[in-house]
């Protein structure tokens, strides 16, 4: 998507997704019928782009001028190389949590000092990896700081260290998300008796490690009790520097986890309020005391990202009209299994790609997998759909059909980038190739098929 071009695109986001919708079904990449694709999956450029520059934007007006600041992008909010290669040439890095994100980062060019390793559950092979390799790590408890401990004292190494910790400031509305808890799997909890005084003995003892690192959630999480966290970090790194009567933390790595509005267009909060939020909560985080990193995800593509769908039938079950379409689990997996913490819009259109409408009546919109919960939406209040039309869900960029879940082997759809020009025309650009059925085949061990005889 790189070679998309810079200009402008014409008009609001949700003017340009109608514009993609229409083009899409012109160019035959989506269609009301057969041989035209029944599943597509669209990310704005420009919208990518906007939102990339709103959040280098909001820090930069508010920090002290010349403080080294990184925005790794987290990788697996959209582990796709175009993605990750576009926003590196908005000037962000990558946050990645398994070697296959560390591979992914590398592929889309992205340099190692501009890479961070998060994860639980380290092996020394990942971590030997990253060292050579000059990532920075961010150690998740005392047992891999042991690793390390061996680790570098064999092999020098150029990776800037930190250690994550859980503030344990509580949860916010998804539990899942909820890093911060009490009993949170991730990082060194920084409440429980003693941690705290282990955890500054641990820097002394550690010259190398210079980084902190927080994560306290991300969609659900208010805005308050992400602060809440940094500023727990930020007192915790003043405390380890007076303790080693030096500055020894010189970076604060703070995480992401800004929430996105799933209800409307709006984007909401920003990241101008989020930096608002630190400001507030802990002002000496901005006068240049300390280098900075986030890790932001969800917030920079989910508003960016549609998937279009084919109705393929209707039918009515108990008066409920049901409209059966190839969107569902495979590509909005938490909306399934939790559509009250995940609901999603639909947005109607026919089969020519423009606004369906009608006297709306409350109808289920239904995905193709082999079980009963496999909804995008139920009692939605939307004008009849008929096979043929399309159905559009916007907001998933993030996590969403960039983390396929490959239930009933339903096949990844083709994701493209758009952007729309100055009159209007849409240019689409791919970006992932639909999966082929004899790549499911080889996935699935085909190449094997005696092995167990």
């Amino acid at each position: 998507m790189a070679d998309m071009g810079t200009k402008k695109a014409a008009g609001s986001a949700a003017e340009r997704r109608d514009l993609a919708v229409r083009a899409a079904v012109e160019q035959g990449i989506v269609g009301g019928a057969d041989p035209a694709p029944p599943l597509v999956c669209l990310l704005d450029v420009a919208g990518i782009r906007a939102s990339a520059a709103a959040l280098t934007g909001a820090f930069a007006a508010a920090l002290a001028p010349g403080t080294p600041v990184l925005h790794a992008f987290a990788v697996k909010a959209c582990p796709l190389v175009p993605v990750l290669r576009l926003l590196a040439g908005a000037g962000l890095g990558c946050e990645v949590a398994s070697p296959g994100e560390l591979a992914l980062a590398r592929a889309a060019g992205v340099p190692a000092d501009r890479i961070v390793l998060d994860s639980p559950a380290k092996t020394v092979a990942e971590l030997r990896e990253a060292l050579a390799l000059g990532v920075a790590v961010n150690a998740d408890n005392r047992q891999e700081l042991e690793r390390l401990d061996a680790l570098v004292g064999r092999t020098p190494t150029t990776s800037p260290i930190g250690v994550r910790i859980n503030p344990q400031t509580g949860a916010g509305a998804i539990d899942a998300l909820s890093t911060a808890t009490a009993t949170s799997k991730f990082g060194i909890a920084l409440r429980d008796p003693g941690a705290r005084a282990r955890l500054v003995r641990a820097y002394l003892d550690r010259p190398w490690l210079t980084r902190l690192h927080i994560h306290s959630g991300s969609q659900g999480v208010p805005l308050a009790l992400i602060a809440e966290g940094v500023r727990d970090l930020h007192a915790l790194a003043e405390e380890i520097n007076a303790a080693a009567g030096r500055r020894q933390v010189d970076t604060l790595d703070i995480g992401g986890g800004l929430p996105v509005n799933f209800t409307s267009d709006e984007e909401s909060p920003t990241h101008a309020q989020y930096v608002a939020a630190l400001r507030a909560a802990v002002p000496a985080l901005f006068d240049g005391s300390y280098g900075l990193v986030t890790e932001f995800g969800r917030s920079l593509l989910a508003k960016h990202g549609l998937v279009l769908a084919r109705v393929e039938y209707t039918k009515s079950s108990g008066s409920r009209p049901i409209a059966l379409t190839h969107a569902g689990v495979q590509l909005a997996t938490r909306t399934a299994y939790a559509p009250a913490a995940w609901p999603v819009r639909i947005l109607p259109y026919d089969a020519k790609g423009g606004p369906r409408t009608g006297e709306p009546v409350a109808q289920d919109v239904a995905g193709p997998a082999c079980f009963a919960g496999d909804l995008l939406a139920s009692a939605r209040e939307l004008p009849p759909l008929a096979p043929g039309d399309l159905i559009g869900v916007p907001d998933t960029g993030a996590y969403f059909f960039t983390a396929h879940y490959g239930y009933n082997s339903l096949p990844r759809p083709a994701v493209h980038g758009f952007a729309v020009g100055p009159e209007d025309q849409v240019r689409f650009a791919l970006a992932r190739p639909a999966q082929s059925v004899e790549a499911i085949v080889a996935e699935a061990g085909g190449a094997f098929g005696d092995a167990l005889l």
